[in-house]
């Protein structure tokens, strides 16, 4: 009993210390994320997406990449550029970039995993676009894509607030009380699968011994870099299946990451892991809901087949220049958290910057209206994960008691 009761403390200790690891890139990624999304309009986006090409491409990735990480406004978003008029092929660009390419993801990963795998999101993002691209090329699923479009409807929607000069509107008090609101907003769409990913994370790190991944992912080993291509494919077929099952957003996905690569799990299986965030059920159902099950699962099926050509080329490409990190270089559980340290400095900084969103988004001319478009959620799945999250609020409670009052 006095084990567990150990066991119990280490994980919650091990959970706050990744969040405050976390917290100032978390306020950095969704202040950068919220003033883009104010001042980068969607109608502007649409309009130069029309067509399949290697241009609208390019488009469709540039503005995913200044655009938000959250799983479900990406899909809402991709959804509505699609809806307007945005080739198939640009809004999948899009998809994949405004979940793969975009800066607060990026730090997130340097903070826990480190700069290979920051490179690795971010080549790898890229990669996920042109192998999705010629997959629809060489497929063309034209009935498929005229269905789509079928179910989605046409839309005319305008918005003359949308033509305002970008100087104007950033010298504008009601577009940064938008960018308090949207921040405010950012956080209310991830805080119950941040809130679960890192208490998982916790719980992983003390409770789960390395002969459980060990069997999950074949061959693995502390610093182990040395895979067969069967080991390898094994490793990132299982990693999306992982993903699948924990229903987290790929922010909340990070320290998870980390924890199977500290684990012994090779670089494909783990960037495999954190590139799944769309392939899992919650995003399957949205997708069948706004195109039909059909196209649903070709979407799957494109994503799926696309991160596994992605994860292991990454993998080749990095063990050819001889960049593959080594598991034994870098453990996130053995760090110490608390300390006062450029840490401790940068999140007293964010929290004092995320107040003063806080007060212009909530406090400043109330009467400004702001609402961003979300994919439609589970009320079922919302409600667990809200639930989840308290109770993960109180384990953490009694664990840290556990750990420093016992």
């Amino acid at each position: 009993m006095e084990s567990f009761l150990n066991q119990w403390g280490e994980a919650a200790y091990t959970t706050a210390g990744f969040f405050w690891m976390a917290l100032w890139a978390f306020v950095l990624g969704y202040l950068i994320s919220s003033m883009i999304q104010i001042f980068v309009t969607e109608k502007r986006m649409q309009k130069t997406m029309g067509d399949a090409g290697g241009k609208s491409m390019l488009l469709g990735t540039f503005f995913g990449f200044v655009s938000s990480s959250c799983s479900f406004s990406a899909l809402a978003t991709s959804k509505s550029l699609f809806k307007k008029g945005a080739s198939f092929s640009s809004a999948i660009a899009f998809l994949l970039s405004s979940t793969n390419l975009v800066i607060e993801l990026g730090i997130i990963i340097s903070i826990f995993l480190g700069w290979q795998f920051v490179v690795g999101e971010y080549i790898g993002g890229l990669l996920l676009i042109l192998f999705s691209y010629i997959l629809i090329r060489v497929i063309n699923p034209k009935k498929l894509i005229k269905k789509a479009r079928e179910n989605l409807g046409q839309s005319n929607e305008d918005d003359d607030s949308e033509d305002e000069p970008f100087s104007k509107k950033v010298k504008s008090k009601v577009s940064w009380i938008k960018v308090g609101k949207q921040y405010a907003m950012e956080w209310k769409m991830v805080w119950k699968d941040v809130t679960v990913g890192f208490t998982i994370a916790g719980l992983v790190s003390a409770f789960v011994p390395d002969s459980f991944f060990q069997t999950l992912f074949i061959n693995t080993g502390s610093g182990q870099t040395s895979f067969s291509f069967l080991t390898l494919l094994e490793h990132v077929i299982v990693g999306p299946v992982a993903a699948f099952l924990t229903f987290i957003g790929s922010m909340g996905n990070i320290p998870l990451a980390a924890l199977l690569y500290g684990k012994g799990v090779s670089f494909a299986g783990v960037m495999a892991f954190i590139f799944s965030d769309l392939v899992v059920f919650p995003v399957l159902r949205i997708n069948a809901k706004y195109y039909g099950w059909k196209m649903s699962l070709f979407i799957l099926f494109l994503l799926f087949t696309s991160l596994i050509g992605a994860s292991l080329l990454l993998h080749y490409g990095f063990d050819l220049f001889g960049l593959l990190p080594q598991g034994s270089e870098k453990s996130i559980t053995d760090q110490e958290h608390f300390k006062i340290d450029y840490t401790f400095f940068m999140n007293l900084g964010f929290l004092i910057t995320s107040g003063v969103l806080v007060y212009f988004g909530f406090f400043q001319d109330k009467e400004v209206t702001y609402h961003k478009e979300m994919a439609p959620k589970s009320p079922i799945l919302e409600s667990v994960l809200k639930w989840l999250a308290f109770a993960c609020y109180l384990w953490l409670a009694v664990g840290l008691f556990l750990k420093f009052l016992w």
